[in-house]
């Protein structure tokens, strides 16, 4: 499928929700949901802080850099033009999201690491793609639908390729190696999730969503029809009515699993004897609260 030269759109607020709209949710906290109710709680009511990882940062600094990569000419989009835009993206990130300079002391050699492993996963990117035979359509684009007449769900695609035919290929860049079964399962969950908005929106199935692993050069393909979009939808609304009955009883229990490993909450988990904060009054919900600002930082859940 080759891409077709179009104009490319950044980022962008929906204009208008319906009247009807009383809830938003996006991928990121979809899973959280599924992965573990309290989880949910923490990152989307208690809105606890959580220092960014060494890997989130690195994941974030490679999806700028393709991001930037393609505002290039096609002649200009190489392996050694892209890792030029390494450290000056490290930058501007540091800049725009100051916690994220806490992560390497000054001098710190593995601050050189970083960005020398953040490049070799652009290597694994050159391996799977060529960027100088693609226009892609949209980068880093906020998307978004109503269903079930009172939902939003949104979020930001990594990037959309638009066929000749005006056949579309929606793309997420994985910076961590290439999943088992399970988790593979969570990342074509984040696709399907972009799929039923463009349905929803524009009338078309997407005909592939495509995960590249840039760690280890592997390329997933998979192409959904309107009936699995359907039977999604319906999941996501189920997904969406069990958050707001956890809501209104104050119930979000912990689901133990071996992502505890990497969670930032143990100490307020009952799962490690902890005890969560009080539950907090909820103001009127703003269903653009977290489409005003992006809700998962790109490859922040690499």
């Amino acid at each position: 499928m080759t891409a077709q030269p179009v104009t490319t759109q950044q980022s962008s607020t929906p204009a208008e929700v319906p009247a009807t709209v009383r809830a938003s949710l996006s991928p990121s906290r979809a899973a959280d949901f599924k992965t573990c109710p309290l989880l949910y709680r923490f990152r989307s009511i208690d809105r606890l802080p959580e220092r960014p990882t060494v890997e989130q940062a690195r994941g974030t600094l490679v999806h700028a850099v393709l991001e930037r990569l393609f505002d290039l000419p096609a002649t200009g989009r190489t392996p050694t033009a892209a890792g030029d835009l390494v450290a000056p993206q490290w930058d501007r990130l540091v800049t725009e999201q100051p916690e994220l300079a806490a992560l390497f002391a000054d001098g710190d050699p593995a601050a050189t690491e970083f960005l020398r492993s953040a490049a070799g996963l652009l290597e694994g990117y050159f391996a799977v793609e060529d960027p100088r035979r693609l226009e892609p359509a949209e980068r880093e684009s906020l998307i978004s639908a109503v269903v079930d007449e009172e939902l939003l769900i949104r979020g930001y695609v990594d990037r959309l390729d638009v066929a000749p035919d005006g056949a579309l290929r929606v793309v997420d860049y994985k910076t961590g190696g290439a999943p088992r079964e399970a988790f593979e399962a969570r990342a074509l969950f984040q696709l399907k999730f972009y799929a039923l908005v463009l349905w929803r929106t524009r009338g078309v199935v997407p005909r592939v969503l495509r995960l590249l692993y840039l760690k280890d050069a592997e390329v997933c393909d998979y192409a959904p029809d309107a009936d699995e979009l359907l039977r999604f939808e319906r999941t996501v609304v189920a997904l969406w009515r069990a958050i707001e009955q956890a809501t209104a009883q104050q119930d979000f229990r912990p689901r133990p699993s071996r992502l505890c490993d990497w969670c930032s909450h143990q100490a307020l988990c009952p799962t490690y004897g902890g005890t969560p904060p009080p539950f907090p009054t909820l103001a009127a919900p703003d269903p653009l609260r977290d489409a005003r600002s992006h809700p998962t930082p790109p490859g922040a859940d690499e």
